[in-house]
């Protein structure tokens, strides 16, 4: 089958090309979006294939998809814009804002919060993918929850919730909503296609999510079996259990302000914004801001959830195995099925990688993998 190819490189870049079409033509992509800046100007943006599973849809040049966990990167510069223009304190107690979180009592601070401490990776209360869209009803039950460990030990990936976290604290400090002060203060000033909560009008230029399991080449389900998760996985990413295709491709999770799971974008959005922060643009955040964010509050300890190390700073990861590249300064976040973002200070690089064939990746060669490491190889 031919997947239609479009976009630009620059031709030191050439070789990324090469591979982008690769992933359609010896992996599993049906359709998908790459995108470099280097000194904040492009040297690679790709897109191509298809919006949909049976290939009937070319993917466009502004086509959007859902970017899972890659949205929580792009929050976060939110609420670094939020930690700059308002009263809101990464080193103040969250106790101060939002009294009411029992998490929060005992001194947890703002950027232990962002940094998934707090202890609430999930909620007790059974939950559906409709209780995700009522606001109200999850920033109860995260106000109620008792923390699964005690907040500010240790750091367990708050999957689902930390949008509410951290959404709920703007909100209280800046009278905004965080997809609100994302699109005026973030996407806006650098014309970026990413959104946290999309308008309806722009719902017809959204890829539907693929699941692995209708991937071209199927996941090892033997492997996939033999993973043993520590029990917490289930609390932050089974109540509820969010399907690529039935949920993540719906109307409701398009509109509605998940800010840790249902951003909406393509890979030239995404490059854009890393790209400003890689290059020093202080038209968003300035750099003191920056460094802020990038303070790192979680080093090399398992995180309760996942069951390996991952460097944290305030709402981003902050390079962790290299798998933001070489240099130990970048900075970003990746989302479930292979999407990813990042900021390459060192090199001034922005790169964003989006793409709607959901992918289990049991090794370190992933399609991203692939790119990130092309790119660098031409630098």
């Amino acid at each position: 089958m031919s997947f239609p190819m479009h976009g630009t490189v620059a031709p030191q870049f050439s070789p990324v090309r090469e591979v982008f079409e690769r992933n359609f033509t010896e992996d599993v992509e049906v359709g998908a979006s790459f995108c470099v800046l280097l000194h904040g100007e492009p040297v690679v943006d790709l897109w191509g294939g298809y919006l949909d599973r049976d290939c009937t849809r070319p993917w466009q040049e502004r086509s959007l998809v859902n970017l899972y966990s890659t949205t929580k990167g792009l929050a976060s510069v939110a609420i670094a814009w939020a930690v700059e223009h308002t009263d809101l304190d990464y080193d103040a107690p969250v106790r101060r804002f939002w009294p009411e979180l029992q998490a929060g009592r005992d001194g947890l601070t703002v950027g232990q919060l962002l940094s998934h401490q707090a202890g609430l990776c999930g909620v007790d209360t059974p939950v559906t993918v409709e209780d995700l869209y009522d606001w109200e009803k999850m920033i109860g039950l995260l106000a109620a929850q008792a923390p699964h460990w005690p907040p500010g030990t240790a750091a367990g990936y708050h999957a689902i919730v930390w949008g509410y976290l951290g959404g709920e604290l703007v909100r209280r400090v800046a009278g905004r909503t965080l997809g609100e002060m994302f699109r005026t203060e973030i996407a806006e000033p650098l014309d970026a296609d990413c959104h946290i909560g999309l308008p309806e009008q722009l719902h017809h230029m959204v890829a539907d999510m693929i699941g692995p399991n209708h991937a071209r080449i199927k996941p090892d389900l033997a492997a996939l079996m033999a993973l043993e998760m520590p029990p917490l996985y289930g609390v932050a990413l089974q109540n509820p259990s969010v399907h690529p295709y039935r949920d993540a491709s719906s109307a409701r999770w398009r509109s509605a302000e998940i800010a840790a799971a249902n951003g909406q974008g393509n890979a030239r959005g995404i490059a854009r914004i890393y790209g400003s922060l890689a290059a020093g643009d202080e038209r968003v955040i300035n750099r003191k801001t920056l460094m802020a964010m990038l303070n790192e509050e979680v080093g090399g300890a398992d995180d309760l959830v996942l069951g390996r190390p991952l460097r944290r700073g305030r709402g981003v990861i902050l390079n962790t195995a290299g798998e933001y590249g070489p240099n130990p300064a970048s900075f970003g976040h990746s989302g479930a099925g292979g999407s990813i973002g990042f900021a390459d200070p060192v090199a001034g690089l922005g790169i964003g990688f989006a793409m709607n064939q959901m992918q289990m990746n049991l090794n370190d060669d992933t399609r991203a993998g692939r790119l990130v490491r092309a790119v660098y190889a031409c630098l």
